[in-house]
């Protein structure tokens, strides 16, 4: 499971300072007066405030005990309802027809299976060049905000991120083994073959250091290079495979 930290998914820092509460948690008078009057009670009022800046802030609609109660503090004091109002909605409809209109004034579409296979498609993409799932997701997000779709939980694109670099990783592990003949093949598979009494396999010979700079050395090095070069070609092999891939196939980075 990748880290949400390493990625840009939107979440509530763990300390939002004043400024951070001030730019985008302040609702603005027109949101004020439209929330009081689509709303029949003052936690009705405060949750859907804090919908509100919780979303175009977020880009998603966090879980309840996700939100900070100093963001919801904050927002109860912008509009100055009672100390003791708490964001909590009549019931669950009450809270998705709240999230519907949260949407309408954000001017975002909720739309899952749009969503994810935008997400997807995106991610297939860049996974010819890149490995690492938090870049997959990272992208896929600035996609989803551009298409105006609201994100699907991290969750879903984590799952979704390991998922498609495994089958992309699977087709260009296939074309590379289909571009080696039988012979070619068999010698890489030797190459975990144990040759001698330390356990050691050809796989170590390969990563031999060339030594002091001597004839003898030198005349070492040659025939090793000479058997690697017998291993089979490389760049045909590779062609068209993102040198990004390459480095992580061979545990680089």
């Amino acid at each position: 499971m990748t880290s949400i930290e390493r990625t840009a998914y939107p979440r509530f820092k763990r300390l939002i300072t004043a400024r951070e509460l001030h730019v985008f948690f302040t609702p603005s008078e027109e949101e004020r007066v439209w929330a009081e009057e689509v709303t029949d009670s003052d936690e009705h009022q405060l949750a859907l405030l804090v919908a509100l800046k919780s979303y175009q802030r977020m880009g998603c609609f966090p879980k309840a005990y996700d939100v900070p109660e100093q963001v919801v503090e904050f927002v109860r004091r912008a509009v100055e309802l009672p100390e003791s109002t708490l964001p909590v909605y009549a019931s669950g409809r009450t809270a998705e027809r709240y999230r519907s209109w949260v949407r309408e004034r954000c001017q975002v579409r909720y739309d899952g299976p749009a969503a994810r296979a935008l997400a997807e498609e995106t991610m297939r993409v860049e996974a010819a060049s890149k490995n690492d799932p938090a870049d997959l997701i990272n992208i896929a997000l600035e996609k989803l905000v551009e298409a105006g779709l609201e994100i699907p939980r991290f969750s879903t694109l984590d799952a979704m991120a390991s998922a498609v670099r495994g089958q992309v990783n699977e087709e260009s592990l296939a074309v590379i083994r289909g571009r080696m003949t039988g012979e070619e093949r068999g010698r890489l598979l030797g190459l975990a073959d144990v040759i001698g009494l330390d356990g050691k396999t050809l796989f170590n010979a390969l990563k031999q250091n060339p030594g002091r700079a001597t004839w003898s050395h030198f005349k070492r090095l040659k025939g090793h290079l000479e058997w690697v070069d017998g291993l089979g070609d490389p760049d045909k092999w590779l062609e068209g495979v993102a040198s990004a891939k390459v480095a992580d196939f061979a545990g680089e980075r």
